[in-house]
C-alpha cells in the first residue's frame, strides 16, 4: 500500500493504518531503534511507541509524501530519549561516538542564539551535502540518521 493511502487510513482513524505501517516500515523502524539502543526488546518497544505517536500526530500532520521520514524522526527521538533515560547504565557506544563527532557542531542551548545556531548549522549541512556525490550524501545520512557503523557503511558502499 502506498504512503498516501496509509495516511488516509490514519486520517479516517482506521486501525488498519497501524498494521499497514508495520508491514511496510516495521523492519526499517526497528533497525533504526536497534542501531541506537542495541537491544531488540527496546527497539520493538520503540517501534510500537512510534505507531502510537503517529496515530496521535496524524492529524494534524498529513505526511502523505514523506511517511517514512515522519516515522523515522519519531522513532529516532524515542530511541534517543530511551538512551538518555538509561544514562546511569552503560549507553550504546556508537551513540557516544557519534555524539563526540558532532558535539562541536551542534548548539547546546535552546535559546534564541541556540535556535539561530541550529538554523545556521542546518544551512551549512545542506550546503555541504549539495557539494557531495550521491554516494557521499548517502554515507552521511547512513552514519548520522540511521546510526550505521563505519563497518556497515563500508560493506554497503564498498
Amino acid at each position: 500500500m502506498d504512503d498516501a493511502r496509509i495516511v488516509e487510513l490514519y486520517l479516517s482513524r482506521n486501525e488498519s493504518a497501524i498494521s499497514q505501517t508495520a508491514e511496510k516500515y516495521g523492519s526499517k523502524l526497528r533497525r533504526i531503534a536497534y542501531s541506537i539502543l542495541n537491544n531488540q526488546e527496546s527497539a520493538e518497544e520503540s517501534e510500537n511507541d512510534t505507531y502510537l505517536e503517529a496515530w496521535n500526530r496524524i492529524p494534524p500532520h498529513e505526511p502523505r509524501t514523506y511517511l517514512f521520514a515522519f516515522l523515522g524522526r519519531i522513532i529516532r527521538h524515542l530511541a534517543i530519549d530511551e538512551c538518555r533515560r538509561n544514562a546511569s547504565q552503560k549507553r550504546h557506544a556508537l551513540f557516544y561516538e557519534l555524539t563526540q563527532e558532532m558535539q562541536e557542531c551542534i548548539p547546546g542551548k535552546s535559546d534564541v542564539e541556540g535556535t539561530f545556531a541550529a538554523d545556521v548549522l542546518s544551512q551549512v549541512i545542506d550546503a555541504f551535502l549539495d557539494t557531495c556525490s550521491e554516494d557521499q550524501r548517502n554515507v552521511f545520512v547512513r552514519r548520522y540518521w540511521f546510526f550505521d557503523t563505519i563497518t556497515e557503511i563500508c560493506k554497503r558502499y564498498g
